[in-house]
């Protein structure tokens, strides 16, 4: 990354928020297959939607900025994705797979939630009001699954200690 200005840096963080976003929309039908419990898998439905409404208000960010993403791929989410994806492989369908989903969910949701963080500080520095609106928006859902994850999480895990 080549960046030399708060706005150069501030499009490399968009665009790598943009393509975490495609990725995680490609990989959440497979977390909801792979869970067993209704809530979870509920859970992982209700995020596809509210991510593909964040991928549109990325968009929005961009016409009202009128800055242009950089084609890439985030190296973090791939990882991230790969390791949801290892865990559905090697644990057995049921509880403990459930709560292994949810770890790995929530790395996601930090990830997610340190990069709309940082948006929105660059954003204000550089004075784009309006995206910092958008992205405040999508911060605070990031912060909302979070905590959903982690409230499912406490009957989860004491379902898969019991396993």
């Amino acid at each position: 990354m080549t960046a030399k200005t708060l706005e150069d840096l501030f499009v490399h963080a968009l665009s790598d928020v943009y393509s975490a976003e495609k990725q995680i929309v490609k990989a959440l039908p497979g977390l909801r297959r792979a869970a067993t419990d209704p809530q979870l898998a509920e859970a992982f439905t209700q995020h596809l939607e509210e991510t593909q409404g964040q991928i549109e208000r990325i968009d929005q960010v961009v016409e009202e900025t009128g800055l242009k993403l950089k084609r890439m791929k985030c190296a973090a989410m791939e990882g991230l994705v790969e390791e949801g994806k290892e865990v559905i492989e090697e644990i057995e369908k049921g509880p403990v797979l459930d709560a292994a989903l949810i770890a790995a969910a929530q790395k996601v949701e930090h990830y997610e939630i340190a990069t709309y963080g940082t948006l929105c500080v660059l954003g204000k520095l550089l004075k784009k009001p309006k995206a910092v609106e958008l992205l405040k928006a999508t911060l605070a859902e990031e912060k909302s699954t979070d905590e959903k994850l982690s409230k499912l999480a406490e009957s989860v895990n004491a379902e898969a200690l019991n396993a």
